[in-house]
Formats: C-alpha cells, sequence, structure tokens
C-alpha cells in the first residue's frame, strides 16, 4: 500500500474484510451443499437420511450446517446498505434501479434452480432484497420493527415445523441423480418444484430479518475502529449459540439439524462476521486472504460455478462419482469432491480478475441493470 494516505489503507482493509466475509460464506455454503452432491439420491436422499448419518458425517455436516448460510444473508444486508449509501452520496434516488437488479437476480436464481441445484438461494434472495431496499429508505426505527416482527414469524414458523417433525420417519430414494440425463433433472426439478422451492419460501422471514440486520451492522459501525465494543458483543453471542448449535445438529436427529440451521446457526453466524470484521480492519490481507477476497469479489459467479463443478462430478450426466462412491465412500468422496472445487476456484476467481474488473455473471448484470 505504499503511496497511499492512511485513510485510504484503512478504507482498502475495510473493503478486503468485506470481499473476504463473501468468499467465506461462498465456500462455506458449499460446505453443507456438497453432502447433497455425493449422496446418490440427490436431494430426495438427502433430506431422508439428514440426522441419522454415521456421527462423523453429521459431525462434518454441523460445522458448516447454516451457519454460512447466515454469513451470506447477512453480507446481502450489508451489500444493500453499501449500494443505498453510494446512492445518496451521488444524489440517485432508492431504491431507484435496484429493482431492476433484483429481477436480473431471481431470473438468474429460476436459470440456476432448473439447469444447475435445486436448493438456489437466488430466487428467495432476490424477493427479500428488494423488500429490504424499499425498507432501508424508510426510518430505523421502522426498519427495526420490521426486523424484530420478521424474527418472530420465523421463530413460530421454525418451533411448529420442529414439532411437526418429532417422531417423523425420513425416506424417499431416486436414481435419476445417478443415472437420469441434464434434461431428465430438469423436468425432475420441474416436477418437485414445490418441495424444492420450500426452504426458499420457509426462509423469507429469516432472511428479512438478517439482510435488515445486515444493514444495520453496517451502520452501526462493524467495521470501524469504534466498532470494537459491537464486535466484542456478537462474539459472545456465537460463543453461547455454537455450543448449543452443535449439540443439536449432532444429537437432535431432524428436528435437531432443522432447529440449529435456521435458530442457532443465524447466531453463530454474526459471530463468524465480527471475527472477520475484527481480523482484517486494519492488517493487510496475506496471499490465502487475497484469494478467498477474490472470490468474494467474484461471489455470484463463484457460487454458480461451484455448483456446476459438484454437479458434473456426481451426478450420472458428468463423472457420476456420487453413484459409483457415495454409498460406500461417502466421506471420503465429499472431502475430495470439496477440496477439488474449492482449489478450482481459488486459481479462477484470481485469474479472471487480472483481466476483468468483475465476475463474469456480475459484470453481465451490471451492464443489464
Amino acid at each position: 500500500m505504499q503511496g497511499m494516505t492512511s485513510t485510504q489503507a484503512l478504507a482498502a482493509t475495510r473493503i478486503a474484510a468485506l470481499d473476504i466475509a463473501r468468499g467465506t460464506a461462498i465456500l462455506g455454503t458449499f460446505g453443507t451443499n456438497v453432502w447433497i452432491f455425493t449422496e446418490p439420491s440427490g436431494m430426495i436422499g438427502y433430506l431422508g437420511t439428514i440426522g441419522n448419518e454415521s456421527l462423523p458425517v453429521r459431525i462434518l455436516e454441523q460445522v458448516a450446517q447454516g451457519k454460512f448460510l447466515g454469513l451470506l444473508s447477512l453480507m446481502f444486508g450489508v451489500g444493500l446498505g453499501i449500494q443505498q449509501a453510494s446512492a445518496r452520496r451521488h444524489g440517485r434516488p432508492w431504491p431507484g434501479r435496484y429493482r431492476r437488479r433484483a429481477a436480473l437476480l431471481f431470473a438468474d436464481g429460476l436459470l440456476h434452480f432448473l439447469l444447475v441445484a435445486e436448493f438456489d438461494v437466488l430466487m428467495g434472495y432476490a424477493v427479500v432484497s428488494l423488500q429490504v431496499a424499499v425498507l432501508l429508505a424508510y426510518t430505523r426505527n421502522i426498519q427495526q420493527r420490521w426486523m424484530i416482527g420478521a424474527s418472530v414469524v420465523h421463530l413460530c414458523l421454525a418451533g411448529l415445523a420442529a414439532a411437526g417433525m418429532s417422531g417423523s420417519e425420513g425416506g424417499g430414494a431416486t436414481d435419476v441423480y445417478a443415472h437420469g440425463g441434464f434434461g431428465d433433472l430438469i423436468m425432475f426439478r420441474i416436477d418437485h418444484s414445490l418441495l424444492f422451492r420450500a426452504e426458499a419460501i420457509f426462509l423469507l422471514p429469516l432472511s428479512t430479518a438478517m439482510f435488515l440486520g445486515g444493514a444495520a451492522l453496517l451502520r452501526a459501525g462493524l467495521f470501524t475502529d469504534d466498532g470494537a465494543r459491537l464486535r466484542r458483543r456478537l462474539l459472545a453471542v456465537s460463543a453461547v449459540a455454537a455450543p448449543l448449535d452443535l449439540a443439536l445438529g449432532i444429537a437432535g436427529g431432524p428436528a435437531g439439524v432443522f432447529l440449529a440451521r435456521y435458530v442457532t446457526a443465524p447466531l453463530v453466524s454474526v459471530g463468524l462476521l465480527a471475527l472477520i470484521a475484527a481480523a482484517y480492519l486494519r492488517r493487510v490481507p496475506g496471499r490465502p486472504a487475497r484469494t478467498m477476497g477474490a472470490i468474494g469479489r467474484t461471489a455470484l459467479s463463484c457460487y454458480v460455478l461451484q455448483n456446476v463443478l459438484a454437479s458434473a462430478l456426481c451426478y450420472g450426466w458428468g463423472f457420476g462419482l456420487a453413484s459409483r462412491y457415495g454409498a460406500d465412500h461417502r466421506l471420503m468422496l465429499t472431502a475430495v469432491v470439496y477440496v477439488a472445487v474449492v482449489a478450482a476456484l481459488c486459481v479462477v476467481a484470481p485469474t479472471w480478475l487480472r483481466r476483468f474488473e468483475r465476475g463474469p455473471i456480475e459484470a453481465l448484470m451490471h451492464r443489464l441493470a
């Protein structure tokens, strides 16, 4: 950072912290989704066995379960807060053209859902981001009421859903992932769209609260020197929630995994964000962190790419590794697929950014918006 003023250097490290947080969220969510790819029966089989796997699998799944999805939701809120602040600085109306951006994100999510992954979050995020973008134009008191109200609605829904799961038995299997063609999977997703979109609908209140929370944390100075006390409080919340989260996910069966993913994991995610903010507030990132930041700068493209790569490795239209090794060697297969895909992203993202300012999907959305 030679030649930069202290203010410019501090601004650069804050931006780096945001990118690193996004990159961490992208790779972390894949740490959950990779288990779906390596299940021979895909999403259907995953839903039928979750919470009842072997102990090593339950432990590894729970490390990532829901926490990085929460971090990704917070970072979406932070991004909205940054975009709103930029619009104000330049005298542009808000949400203004963001409506078009949200529509493009929804279209991207729809294509991603049909062609790549039935657990896509982008469609739900597009709907919530438009709602939250409008709310950010109102007073902070109104935003706080919405955040509290959405949290209460979510907790009520989560409690009812978990109670309905008690004593229920998972089940279901299909060979379309193992032996079906690319077109077969598209038709399968369409035929089961209500099941596959249920989580996105269920997450609307929680995502609303997390988006608003991310924007509020940005305003409160989470990424500034004055935010040290706030960061300590968030870390304390996370420290209390983390043991309960692990216990629920490992020993609680399907209902426990559900409560961990949707109730305790979001509390852990605020601590993750605070930890990243504290670590990179004034420190120049080393090469591993810069690589993570590059993934964060191309987050949308990397999110899609990691799922495309995992699909090609695991599904029948590609190399079919899930049907070959997923039943008897799923733990090892999952580790290999995860490392291979993450390694690919760590090479592709920095290489792309050496020539281009934005990721390919980000550039396309920027041009169309």
